[in-house]
């Protein structure tokens, strides 16, 4: 039997769980779910991160040891993964893994010892102990360089973070280093021979750009005088390993690397390599060290490494409690079916790209595609079989055109790709299918000739045969409510055991009598939930109440970094001229025309976009601009720009932007709007 693996990141036991950490648990889910019911043996992990600085100040200042800090993390990720079936008695993960487990320390162990030994691809030592002193994020768990940092203002304090917005602190100690620099070229050929091995292709882009800028060694200890909450270094316990080291090496002890209780319970062999889902803001860890830390292994490389984007508001803004947009579990949960969520993350996020969450937006999707649309599908072919037929599956099969055939073809090929997006949207062209075979033939007419009965039956077998097909493909994005309207069909078992690629046309068994025809969907009255969800989520993010408990440092604030001196896309933001320039001063601003080839957000960072812009030069430029609360990234692919293509590059939130855009700017709040062109101008033309 075929093996699949696949893998959620392990989130930090400091802060409780949130909509990303569901999310990506959904996604993990939906793909297990999906190669189990192929007949492939899989496995799926989730679990949390428990070592590190972060843990030991979150213990500190909770009052508790660190492993107490961890474990109260720990039962609050466990109630939600049952609340939203997730957990291994809803047929969701196999492990949840925890690093302070010991079948990982000796795991880990051992990887050390073996990269201890090794040579790196140009022969050098691939551990080596130095001396390291810079500034580190403890939020980050990361290293930061002098671009990905904000100075300070006042002589004598320490710079702060750009992401978390909190000091950093000074480092300067003993450690052992990593040599990243010598697996540059290693890298780059993994990445150029599998293009697939990093999706989406734009992330695979931004991860070759990293390296190709050049790596640095990368310091994977601290002395335990500092650090004492971690896994000590073999054969060295004055040293604890750096917390990434440590937890990406998780996804192998997990099914038995390096010790013998996983390998007796899984299989190491058996299963790796897995596919790992993560997030964007944890790109850099995954595609980058940790393959490289399995080269110096000797490890095989993981299957694939895939990035999905970030929720937003329905205004394209991040999720913060400042501005009272975040999407509460326990008010999700309160208010929506399982299944509903499960639906609508897949349905309105396309998979490697941000997307929009609001409530509005659940309930009229929820109205719209699921109670209007499959529920309705169901509902109506049901209750006429119950009553023109005495609630058993009527006689007159008739061939299949082969419709029904081609788009499960389709819907596995979109499964297989993660364009969960696609998959649901071919799905719904056989709902929308049936429904107009049943408004056209009218059954509620037929019903009443007698010479019409054998039409009335293909009609409602191929109605009710239409949803047997629909309950096997669905499963695994709506596990609750595939197995409900599979026993309304009367059937026996779950959809769950049946594999969608032997699904065969007509194997209904006419005769056989229907269940008990209830709701699956029912409508969601939106203006009454919405007022209930209003109040709840009020109390939800109302002060003193956490809603992610983020306590483990002092709070980062909630709104995005000061932007730098920069007004809006164009650093230029006068109404009237202040001062009049030479023609010869104009002639020194190179202004090109370009093409948006990408645009996405930025994580954290509420203004700013990153765009990939064609100039008709050797390579698009990369562009960052202060317009992402007014523009949507996926509405701006294709669009002609002015870009300023001679201005110096300048370094915003750790990215080195290599132009500028130009906008106008309006009203009192100084909207941007893009200046364009109404006629096909080629890129890279200039203005004058």
């Amino acid at each position: 039997m075929s093996t699949f693996y696949v893998t959620t990141p392990i989130y930090y036991a400091n802060s409780l769980p949130h909509l990303g950490h569901l999310y990506t648990m959904i996604v993990g889910d939906t793909i297990a779910r999906s190669k189990k019911q192929q007949g492939i043996e899989t496995y799926f992990l989730t679990g949390t991160d428990e070592h590190g600085i972060n843990i030991e100040r979150a213990a500190q200042n909770a009052g508790r040891t660190p492993k107490e800090q961890a474990d109260y993390v720990v039962s609050y990720f466990k109630e939600m993964t049952s609340k939203f079936g997730l957990d291994t008695e809803h047929g969701g993960y196999d492990i949840f893994m925890r690093t302070t487990e010991p079948f990982h320390h000796e795991g880990v162990s051992a990887l050390w010892r073996k990269i201890a030994k090794a040579k790196t691809p140009k022969g050098n030592d691939a551990l080596y102990k130095g001396h390291y002193e810079g500034w580190f994020c403890a939020p980050c768990a990361e290293y930061k360089t002098e671009d990905e940092y904000e100075k300070p203002k006042n002589e004598g304090e320490p710079p702060t973070c750009l992401i978390h917005e909190t000091p950093l602190d000074r480092v300067s100690e003993e450690s052992y280093f990593f040599r990243l620099s010598d697996y540059d070229e290693a890298l780059l050929s993994v990445f150029e021979s599998r293009p697939d091995f990093v999706r989406p292709e734009s992330r695979r882009n931004e991860v070759m750009s990293f390296v190709r800028g050049g790596l640095q060694d990368l310091s994977v200890s601290r002395l335990r005088t500092s650090v004492s909450w971690g896994v000590p270094v073999p054969d060295d316990p004055s040293h604890t390993m750096y917390v990434w080291f440590d937890a990406l090496i998780n996804y192998i002890t997990a099914i038995g690397y390096g010790n013998k209780e996983r390998e007796q319970a899984v299989g190491f062999e058996k299963f790796w390599p897995a596919l790992h889902l993560v997030g964007k803001d944890i790109l850099r860890f995954h595609a980058v060290y940790w393959p490289a830390f399995l080269i110096a292994g000797g490890i095989e490389l993981p299957r694939a490494i895939v990035a999905h984007g970030m929720w937003v508001d329905t205004a394209g803004r991040k999720m913060s409690k400042t501005l009272r947009n975040v999407i509460a579990l326990d008010v999700l949960h309160k208010h929506f079916s399982i299944d509903t969520i499960r639906y609508f993350v897949h349905r309105e996020m396309v998979f490697g790209q941000d997307g929009r969450f609001g409530y509005e937006a659940l309930i009229d999707r929820a109205n719209s595609d699921l109670a209007s649309g499959w529920g309705n599908l169901s509902s109506r072919t049901l209750t006429m079989i119950g009553r023109y037929c005495d609630s058993r599956i009527p006689s007159g099969v008739v061939p299949a055109d082969g419709f029904i055939e081609n788009a499960r073809d389709q819907f596995l090929q979109h499964l297989e790709n993660l364009a969960f997006s696609r998959a649901l949207e071919t799905a719904w062209s056989v709902i929308a299918r049936v429904d107009k075979v049943i408004s056209d033939a009218k059954p509620w007419d037929l019903a009443k000739d007698e010479n019409q009965k054998q039409t009335l039956g293909a009609v409602l077998y191929q109605a009710a045969e239409s949803l047997r097909w629909l309950s096997v493909l669905l499963h695994p994005f709506m596990p609750n409510a595939s197995q409900a309207m599979w026993t309304q069909l009367g059937l026996d078992g779950s959809p769950a055991q049946v594999n969608p690629k032997e699904l065969e046309w007509g194997e209904l068994k006419e005769g056989s009598r229907i269940g008990d025809v209830q709701p699956v969907f029912p409508r969601i009255d939106k203006a009454k939930t919405m007022s209930e969800i209003n109040k709840d989520a009020s109390a939800a993010v109302s002060p003193g109440i956490h809603v992610t408990e983020a306590n483990a440092i002092p709070a980062a604030s909630e709104t995005t970094q000061p932007a730098p001196p920069m007004t809006h896309a164009t650093e230029a933001d006068a109404v009237g001229v202040t001062s009049f320039i030479e023609i010869d001063d104009f002639a020194k601003v190179d202004l090109r025309v370009g093409q948006v080839l990408s645009a996405e957000r930025i994580p954290k960072a509420d203004k700013l976009l990153l765009m990939k812009i064609d100039l008709a030069e050797e390579q698009p430029r990369q562009v960052l601009a202060g317009i992402a609360q007014y523009y949507e990234p996926e509405k701006l692919v294709g669009r002609k720009v002015v870009v300023v293509a001679n201005l110096k590059p300048r370094k915003l939130r750790g990215l080195e932007s290599q132009g500028m855009v130009v906008a106008a700017s309006y009203g009192e709040e100084g909207r941007p709007v893009l200046a364009t062109f109404t006629e096909d101008v080629p890129n890279g033309a200039r203005l004058k």
